[in-house]
C-alpha cells in the first residue's frame, strides 16, 4: 500500500495512554467488511472442563505486571507481547460496553504496536514477495499514512520488533542490521518514516543467520538472539555489539524477554537467565534443560518448546519465568525462580483439549498463568529447518488452561482448564480484568477439524473461570485466519489484530 498524503494535518497528541489521541473532523471511516456469511453459535467448548479444585482461591487483582521498562515505549504495546518482560498483559481496557463491530484493513501485518502519541505501527509481511514493510496507521480509521519497506531476512525475521521510549519501532533486518524507525512530518504536514539508526550487528552474526527475538535492558543495551544460538547486546550509543554463542544444536526460535534481574531465552532445549558484564558481554547465570520431545508437533514451527519465556510474580511481577515445554504426550508449565533457576513447578496443562502442545508465550500476572494450546494449527508454512512434524498432521485442538503459582511458592495448582480454541495469543486486561483473543470455531460444532470456510469470533473471556463474556463474529474463511498472532489494544480501546490477510479493527459503542 502507498503511503497517504495531502491529508490534513494531524498533530501529535500529548505523550500519554491515559487519554487516546483527538479524533480529526471529518475524516471518514473506511466501509465494514463484507457482511458475515452466517452467525453460527460460539462453541460449547467455550466452557472450563475442570471446575477450580477444592481450597483454591482465585485472584480478582491480576497484578503486579512486570516494571516498566525505561527504554521501551507504553506497557501493553510496546512489543507483540505487550512489555519487556512479556507478560502479555495490558492496562488497557479493550472495547467497551455497546455493539462490537469489526472491519478488515488490507494490511497482512504480524505485529501491531502503539506508542505513546497513539500512533498504531505495524509489521507487515505482503503474501507475495514477503518483503518486511513498516506502516504507520491513522489512530482514527486504520488507514496508511506512511511506507517503509526493509531489507528481507528470513521467514521469521523482523516479527519480533518494540517500540522503544521515542516511539521508534527497534527491527532487526536481513542485513544483519539493527534499525530504529521513526516517525515524523514533512514541510507539508505529511507523514514518513524513516531510518533514524542503524547499527550494524554482523560482526558477532555470522551470513545465513538473522535475529529472531530482540528486547532493551534497564541500562539502555538491546539484548538480540538468533535462530543458530548467537545472544548478544548492542548499544547503539556507543556502537559496542558483544555476544556469545549458546551450546551447538540449540536454536532459539521465538523471541526473548528482559527484566531488571536478567535476560530470559528459551532455546529449543533449555531456557536460559543471561546478564551482562560492565562491557555489555553476556554471560549465562543459569540454564534449565526441559523435555523438548521426539520431533516437531504439528501446530507448532519448531521443535522444543513453542514459549517466548515470561516474566511473572507476586512481589516484583519478575519472581518467575514460565514457559511451556514440549513434552510428546502431555505438555507441561515450567516455572522457575528468576533469581535461582530452581524449578518451581512443572504441571499439566492443555488436557481437556487433549493437544500436547503451544507456540504462545504464556500469559503472566501476579501468580497466575494462562497457557493457550496451538497443537495442530494449520499454518500456511514454517520456517526453515524446522523439520518434519510427527505426525505429519492433526486437528487443531486448542485448549486453554489456567494455573496460578501457590501463595507461598511451593508449587502450582490448575485453576481451570478447557477445550477453548484460541486462534491468537490471549492478552489479558489488568483494567477491565478480561482475556481478550479470537477464537476459531469448527464449521461443523461438535468437531475438532479445520477448514478453509472456519468462522472466526472475538471474545472476551472471564479469566476467573475460563467462560466467554462476550464474543463477535469477525469473519468466515481463511482470510480471516489469525494464525496465532498477538492483538494489541490501542489507547482507545481499539483490538488490532493482525491476520493472514489484514488488520482485523474491533471497536465497541
Amino acid at each position: 500500500m502507498c503511503s497517504r498524503t495531502g491529508s490534513p494535518a494531524r498533530k501529535a497528541p500529548a505523550r500519554t495512554m491515559s487519554r487516546p489521541p483527538a479524533r480529526r473532523r471529518g475524516t471518514a471511516r473506511r466501509p465494514l467488511a463484507a457482511a458475515l456469511l452466517s452467525a453460527l453459535a460460539l462453541a460449547a467448548a467455550a466452557v472450563p472442563a475442570h471446575a477450580a479444585p477444592t481450597g483454591v482461591t482465585a485472584s480478582t487483582a491480576y497484578t503486579p505486571v512486570p516494571p516498566h521498562n525505561p527504554y521501551a515505549g507504553p506497557d501493553g504495546t510496546a512489543t507483540m507481547h505487550g512489555d519487556a518482560g512479556s507478560s502479555d498483559t495490558t492496562p488497557l481496557a479493550g472495547p467497551g460496553a455497546g455493539a462490537l463491530s469489526s472491519e478488515r484493513l488490507a494490511l497482512a501485518c504480524p505485529t501491531v504496536l502503539v506508542g505513546s502519541d497513539g500512533y498504531p505501527v505495524v509489521l507487515c509481511t505482503p503474501i507475495f514477495g514477503q518483503v518486511p514493510t513498516v506502516h504507520l496507521l491513522d489512530p482514527d480509521d486504520g488507514s496508511s499514512l506512511a511506507t517503509l519497506k526493509l531489507t528481507k531476512g528470513l521467514l521469521l525475521g523482523g516479527v519480533y520488533a518494540y517500540i522503544d521510549n521515542r516511539d521508534r519501532l527497534v527491527v532487526a533486518d536481513g542485513s544483519r542490521s539493527l534499525l530504529r524507525v521513526g516517525h515524523h512530518q514533512d514541510a507539508d504536514d505529511n507523514w514518513k518514516l524513516a531510518i533514524d539508526q542503524s547499527l550494524s550487528l554482523a560482526s558477532v552474526i555470522p551470513e545465513g543467520d538473522a535475529v529472531t527475538g530482540l528486547s532493551p535492558d534497564w541500562q539502555g543495551r538491546v539484548w538480540f538472539a538468533t535462530g543458530n544460538g548467537v545472544v548478544g547486546t548492542a548499544d547503539d550509543r556507543t556502537g559496542a555489539v558483544r555476544a556469545l554463542t549458546l551450546p551447538a544444536g540449540e536454536r532459539v526460535a521465538n523471541s526473548i524477554s528482559t527484566a531488571p534481574q536478567g535476560t530470559a531465552v528459551t532455546t529449543t532445549h533449555a531456557t536460559y537467565l543471561l546478564t551482562a558484564g560492565a562491557d555489555g558481554t553476556p554471560k549465562i547465570s543459569w540454564r534449565q534443560a526441559y523435555d523438548h520431545g521426539q520431533a516437531r508437533k504439528p501446530g507448532l514451527l519448531s521443535w522444543g518448546s513453542g514459549s517466548t519465556p515470561t516474566f511473572l510474580g507476586p512481589t516484583a511481577g519478575t519472581d518467575y519465568v514460565a514457559i511451556v515445554d514440549n513434552a510428546d504426550t502431555t505438555v507441561r508449565l515450567k516455572v522457575y525462580r528468576t533469581s535461582t533457576g530452581a524449578e518451581v513447578c512443572s504441571v499439566p496443562v492443555l488436557r481437556a483439549a487433549g493437544g500436547p502442545g503451544s507456540e504462545n508465550s504464556p500469559v503472566g500476572a501476579g501468580n497466575s498463568v494462562f497457557v493457550a494450546g496451538t497443537y495442530g494449527y494449520p499454518y500456511p508454512a514454517v520456517p526453515d529447518g524446522a523439520g518434519d512434524s510427527v505426525p505429519a498432521s492433526a486437528d487443531f485442538a486448542g485448549g486453554l488452561t489456567r494455573v496460578d503459582v501457590r501463595a507461598d511458592g511451593t508449587g502450582c495448582t490448575e485453576v481451570w482448564d478447557n477445550a477453548l480454541r484460541s486462534a491468537a495469543v490471549p492478552k489479558l486486561s489488568t483494567a477491565g480484568g478480561t482475556l481478550h483473543t479470537v477464537v476459531r470455531d469448527p464449521l461443523i460444532q461438535g468437531t475438532k477439524g479445520t477448514s478453509i470456510l472456519d468462522p472466526y469470533w472475538y471474545v472476551q473471556i472471564d479469566p476467573e473461570t475460563g467462560t466467554v463474556k462476550r464474543s463477535k463474529q469477525v469473519g468466515i474463511g481463511s482470510l480471516y485466519d489469525t494464525l496465532q498472532m498477538a492483538g494489541t489494544i490501542a489507547p482507545d480501546g481499539t483490538y488490532l489484530q493482525g491476520t493472514v490477510t489484514g488488520v482485523l479493527r474491533i471497536t465497541a459503542g
